[in-house]
């Protein structure tokens, strides 16, 4: 098996209006994208093509929002969820990266 192109682990996610898990993962492998809850079972994935995700101007800067298959995910990729305190922005730089790597889109 490759090693993953991107992997964070205790990562919040949140699907409007509530949070799935607080320390959950989000990985880039093989082409997919998926986002796992903290005990290793899938909430969701899909290829990477078919996934959309930025950063919006309102979200903080550890913050980044994915849309896969269809449903819209909140993804705090910095170390300060609880905190209010801005996270590692670099975090969540490095997932839109990977993302746009693994899906072909420079």
């Amino acid at each position: 098996m490759a090693e993953a192109e991107f992997s964070a682990r205790g990562v919040r996610i949140d699907r409007w209006p509530r949070s799935l898990t607080r320390a959950g993962e989000v990985r880039i492998e093989d082409g997919r994208l998926a986002l796992l809850t903290s005990y290793g079972s899938e909430i969701d994935s899909a290829p990477v093509s078919r996934v959309r995700a930025g950063r919006p101007w309102f979200a903080r800067v550890d913050e980044a929002v994915a849309t896969v298959n269809g449903t819209r995910y909140r993804l705090t990729l910095g170390d300060d969820h609880e905190g209010g305190g801005d996270g590692d922005p670099e975090e969540s730089g490095r997932f839109l990266a990977a993302l746009k790597r693994a899906a072909g889109r420079r």
